[in-house]
């Protein structure tokens, strides 16, 4: 069994409150589970209102998948345009 994590930071712009940022990470968490059945969830600057910090997990047989499931997820958050990609990391693991 292959686990691959990816953790992303992103910077919002125009943001002006926790509400609002509440509403970006919603909506990217919403998205990306039900297009890709990813676990995904904020895992940090939780009391910061302009930065997003994602965890994202997903799991397979093959570690070349992961990685691109991965890949594509990072891809389509980028898509999205709700935040700025500050950083990104991903690690897979065999288990």
């Amino acid at each position: 069994m292959v686990v691959g994590t990816l953790k992303i930071f992103l910077y919002i712009h125009n943001q002006q409150s926790l509400k609002e940022k509440r509403k970006v990470v919603k909506s990217i968490v919403n998205k990306v589970h039900h297009r890709f059945n990813a676990s995904i969830g904020e895992v940090g600057s939780n009391d910061k209102w302009q930065m997003i910090e994602l965890g994202i997990s997903t799991l397979a047989n093959d570690r070349r998948f992961v990685n691109s499931a991965l890949d594509t997820i990072l891809s389509y958050i980028d898509s999205l345009y709700l935040g700025e990609i500050i950083d990104s990391k991903i690690e897979i693991f065999n288990v």
